[in-house]
């Protein structure tokens, strides 16, 4: 899986909009190979990344849990200062 598509799910404050776009273009240009589609596949890529991102926003509307919701601050400063 592409390393730059992170988890979505049960976070507060949920997702954005933008985060699931986001992801949704990481997918695609992984599983396409494209990092920027010639002017031929552009509208193949831009109709795959939107259905890709309602697809997403379906998917994590629909999940449930008990767990409690994560802070994705906390998970994002983690992240960014982690030691390698």
């Amino acid at each position: 899986m592409c390393r730059n598509i992170h988890t979505l799910f049960n976070f507060e404050p949920p997702a954005t909009e933008d985060e699931v776009h986001d992801a949704a273009l990481q997918y695609v240009r992984k599983v396409s190979g494209f990092t920027k589609p010639s002017q031929a596949n552009t509208v193949a890529f831009e109709r795959a990344v939107e259905e890709v991102a309602q697809a997403t926003g379906r998917l994590i509307a629909e999940l449930v849990t008990n767990a409690p919701p994560k802070d994705r601050k906390r998970e994002l400063a983690a992240k960014r200062f982690a030691t390698a």
